[in-house]
């Protein structure tokens, strides 16, 4: 059985990430008592660096992941920003799982990619979730070839040709695509297309899986009077 791999479930517009990187920012000032400029340029180093802010501030500062888990991830508000979205639950619905298992991938811990499913309204469609672990030592997060190893174990992938991968990273898709996995580059509206693509596929909808991967959904015709 093939997999598909998704991730994001949720539009920028909801401006998610844009708050983690306030509290994030306000981590570092906090702990390492740095100034609020010097903590953006140290997070976004230790993010180019190591693929997750928390990385850094583990191998070099010592610090509880688990209190950033709290103070970052836990922390986001979003109940209310994040709800039910029936449009998503449709799509996903409309896989056909005897053909193909449906499976979480995120480099958030277990707790935050569980809650956002849940506000979502669909986490009793993913059959299980490969995240970062931040309890464990040295951490594995994408893009790193270990992440990926890790998710085919986890999900049970005959092969990297039998795994398929949504993702709005362009990094995480370059080498998602290098490994031989069938990659989607989500690029919502107002995003510019890179100088390069980074994977074989590129869409502005998470709706054109559809069109890409047709072997993979509910023929709809047998629904129809």
């Amino acid at each position: 059985m093939a997999e598909i791999y998704v991730r994001p479930l949720y539009p920028r517009s909801k401006k998610v990430h844009d708050l983690m990187q306030v509290l994030i920012n306000k981590f570092f000032e906090k702990h390492l008592a740095l100034s609020a400029a010097d903590a953006i340029v140290l997070h976004q180093r230790y993010y180019k660096d190591y693929g997750l802010a928390i990385s850094g501030l583990v191998q070099h500062h010592k610090v509880d992941a688990m209190e950033f888990n709290h103070e970052v991830d836990d922390a986001l508000p979003l109940d209310g920003l994040i709800t039910p979205n029936e449009e998503l639950r449709k799509l996903l619905s409309d896989i056909d799982t005897t053909k193909v298992k449906l499976w979480l991938f995120t480099n958030a811990h277990i707790t935050h990619g569980k809650r956002v499913v849940r506000l979502l309204g669909v986490d009793d469609l993913f059959e299980g979730i490969t995240f970062c672990d931040y309890r464990k030592l040295p951490f594995v997060c994408k893009p790193h070839t270990e992440m990926f190893e890790k998710a085919e174990e986890e999900a049970g992938a005959p092969s990297a040709k039998d795994c398929y991968f949504v993702d709005d990273s362009e990094l995480n898709c370059c080498y998602a695509h290098a490994r031989g996995w069938n990659t989607a580059h989500l690029l919502e509206t107002g995003i510019p297309d890179p100088t390069e693509k980074a994977a074989r596929y590129q869409i502005r909808d998470l709706e054109e899986l559809r069109d890409i991967f047709p072997q993979f959904f509910k023929d709809q015709s047998m629904n129809k009077s």
